[in-house]
């Protein structure tokens, strides 16, 4: 079972001033291409993995949305850790009908 959460937003800076949804974009495939189970929402995307496997990919979403031509990134992270387990589905069951 898992053992963290971690929510990220990121807040790439853009070039010129554009549009930065596409670099946002960037960021959610490279959670995608990790393999992480995760979930996107308006404002920010969990991912439910080992703190250290998520602690990576952050850093390879920073790494791509610098190579995609932004040149500066601020991330807002939440991080829930728990060693004996940790899952989205567990904390937000009694939510669902």
């Amino acid at each position: 079972m898992a053992n963290t959460l971690l929510s990220i937003q990121v807040i790439p800076k853009t070039p010129n001033n554009e549009d930065s949804i596409p670099y946002v974009d960037k960021a959610i495939e490279v959670i995608q291409q990790s393999g992480v189970k995760h979930q996107v929402n308006p404002l920010e995307t969990t991912m439910e993995g080992e703190l250290n496997e998520l602690l990576e990919v952050v850093r390879q979403m920073h790494e791509a949305l610098i190579a995609s031509g932004s040149p500066s990134v601020i991330s807002q992270i939440k991080i829930a850790h728990n060693p004996t387990g940790i899952s989205m589905d567990k904390l937000t069951e009694k939510y669902r009908p």
